[in-house]
């Protein structure tokens, strides 16, 4: 299987007070097409720097990310964005749904800003909907929706451009158990079901199961334990 997710000996420092710190030192990582991996660490272990720089969010000081083989590094502004929108999926904490939006326009908006034809993303929308189970809400507006709810919306909401490379930073943070295993085993469907790859930054133990692998960001590497 291809590797639809590669980060090639990534560092990233920066000066505190006069002292270089060494955020991430050159991490490598190869995520496989229908792959679902864990990243676990601590609280300032690098694991929001790790996300940003896999994400196309944030330049290292060293090293490349690759995505579908095509690298995001020597890109304008305007290029980042674009691969952004074409390549990737980010699924947050907190669903981040547009509150005036109903369940299927914000599915609609990333089609139109992904330049997707007119013509296909109404039944696009209509069909991700559906396999996350909302089919029957794609007129509800965000506050009429439960947490769960909200978060499968954001999971169709990544998956609406078709990105190589699906992120999803503590996703079952603000659910409680049930609700959490629900979410995580919806993106490990979906991720098999569409092959993409995918990268999980949790501290929920609970969803490891459902991931293919674990690993620890542990001195600005990431290890498998």
């Amino acid at each position: 299987m291809r590797n639809r997710l590669e980060l090639k000996k990534i560092t990233r420092s920066f000066e505190d007070g006069g002292t270089e710190r060494t955020v991430l030192d050159k991490l490598d990582l190869e995520v496989a097409e229908c792959e679902l991996v864990a990243v676990m660490g601590p609280s300032g272990s690098g694991k929001s720097t790790f996300l940003s720089i896999a994400g196309a969010l944030l330049e290292p000081t060293s090293g490349d990310v690759l995505l579908d083989g095509e690298s995001i590094f020597g890109k304008t502004k305007q290029g980042l964005s674009e691969l952004r929108l074409r390549k990737i999926g980010f699924i947050f904490q907190s669903a981040n749904l547009v509150p005036y939006l109903k369940v299927k326009e914000q599915l609609l908006l990333v089609a139109k800003l992904s330049g997707m034809k007119k013509a296909q993303t109404v039944e696009r929308a209509k069909e991700l909907l559906d396999r996350v189970g909302l089919s029957h809400r794609l007129n509800a507006y965000p506050e009429k929706l439960s947490g769960g709810e909200r978060q499968r919306v954001a999971i169709a909401r990544a998956l609406m451009n078709d990105p190589a490379v699906l992120f999803a930073d503590e996703p079952t943070a603000s659910l409680d158990a049930s609700r959490g295993l629900d979410i995580v085993s919806m993106i490990a469907k979906q991720v098999k079901l569409q092959r993409k790859s995918a990268v999980i930054v949790t501290h929920d133990e609970r969803v490891l199961p459902l991931c293919d692998r674990v690993l620890f960001l542990e001195g600005g590497k990431l290890i498998q334990k």
